[in-house]
């Protein structure tokens, strides 16, 4: 049964005619016939877009599990709603851990719900693998090793758009909207990398909004008032799109970069108005699924079948649902590789020695690389533009 709260996908179509003899200490959430896995994902509240994300993996786990599973086991995830709000991922985390009892946590996702529960984990010693948060300060293996980071850290993603606009036009005023959290002060980082105390004048103004604001149209008009002829928008879904429409709508026109983290086509920029999005930036690390550079790419058309089979009523261009799609891949890989040792040490060692892993919609020349040093699971992406029907690719691979 699916709620607002709560979205469990069964690891099986049956129910298990009695526990496994196989269940150790060494390796909760284990039985011989399944693995248990949990994680927090927002299915409601002001980041509710990125519901999409767990809704897909779900779904992608179920069509595993349909398959046989890996290693003769079925795959549970217990996805708990968290609303993005810290406090519940700590109750939420507690309960996969203390009453559910899942091996480990994988793909949960929010700078400030997983930076909440991170003390609690590694004192636990529980792996907290792939979360779903670029902040820098994940990316900790000598203070927080059981914390594993799994996507594009936004200050990377911060110095790649400041280098393209010093680049392009060196004479920019750029202004800056972040959440007031280590998620939005990383870009605010970024650009100062690169702007450092030569150029710091082309940064004239900064301003921070908070999750619990109505909306961000104050920021935007004060913003706008800096003279900027630049825009970074360093927000979650809900925030991003009232930004790009109130811009539109003060008939402010300047060069906009908008966070990854907000890539979604149904979700933000149509929520803007796509007319209003049209020319907006980002980067990318995976295939956009409304890029028609990719529509005879088999992975993708792999994709798609999967997305019209198992998540029918999605819109397969959704970024949110590509994201899923790749996370359930990473999180079916991971438990592959442990072979029949299931224990949260040797998960844990799994997640920290992947070397040139390529995800099935990984961009060309973009892979995966986490060892036991350094956390920082992507290097390079590319930088993209919506050109009012989808994302299109421009400009060469890019190092952080």
């Amino acid at each position: 049964m699916t709620t607002r709260r709560a979205f469990i996908a069964s690891a099986s179509a049956f129910a298990l005619a009695a526990p496994s003899i196989l269940r150790a200490a060494s390796a909760p959430g284990v039985t011989e016939a399944e693995i248990k896995v949990g994680q927090t994902l927002p299915y409601s509240g002001p980041a509710s877009a990125y519901g999409m994300i767990g809704r897909a993996e779900l779904a992608y786990l179920r069509m595993i599990n349909e398959s046989g599973g890996v290693n003769g086991r079925k795959i549970t995830l217990v996805s708990l709603d968290d609303g993005y709000s810290p406090p519940k991922t700590v109750e939420q985390t507690r309960r996969l851990i203390e009453v559910e009892n899942v091996a480990f946590l994988h793909g949960s996702l929010g700078t400030a719900p997983n930076l909440a529960v991170r003390d609690y984990l590694n004192t636990a010693k529980i792996p907290q693998l792939l979360i779903q948060s670029g902040a820098s300060v994940f990316a900790d293996p000598e203070h927080y090793p059981w914390t594993v980071p799994g996507i594009f850290q936004y200050r990377t993603e911060g110095r790649m758009f400041t280098k393209h606009i010093v680049g392009t036009r060196p004479d920019a005023k750029i202004a800056l909207l972040y959440q007031n959290d280590d998620f939005g002060r990383d870009y605010l980082k970024g650009i100062k990398d690169v702007l450092g105390a030569d150029r710091g004048g082309m940064l004239v103004r900064d301003i921070s909004y908070e999750t619990t604001d109505p909306t961000v149209d104050s920021q935007v008009i004060s913003l706008q008032s800096s003279g900027a002829d630049t825009f970074v928008i360093a927000a979650t879904p809900k925030f991003a799109a009232q930004a790009l429409r109130k811009t539109f709508d003060l008939g402010w026109s300047p060069a906009r970069y908008l966070t990854y983290a907000s890539g979604s086509i149904p979700a933000v920029l149509k929520p803007a108005g796509i007319e209003k999005s049209k020319g907006v930036i980002t980067t990318a690390v995976l295939k956009d699924p409304s890029d028609p550079t990719w529509a005879e790419d088999p992975d993708m058309k792999k994709y798609i079948a999967f997305i019209e089979k198992y998540a029918p009523g999605v819109a397969y261009s959704d970024f949110f649902a590509a994201a899923g799609y790749s996370y359930g891949e990473a999180l079916v890989y991971l438990i592959r590789q442990c072979g029949d040792d299931l224990s949260r040490e040797n998960v844990l060692k799994q997640a920290t020695h992947l070397k040139d892993y390529r995800l099935a919609l990984n961009l060309p020349g973009v892979t995966i690389n986490i060892s036991p040093t350094d956390y920082t699971p992507y290097h390079q992406a590319r930088l993209q533009s919506f050109d009012g029907q989808s994302w299109r690719l421009f400009g060469d691979l890019l190092s952080g």
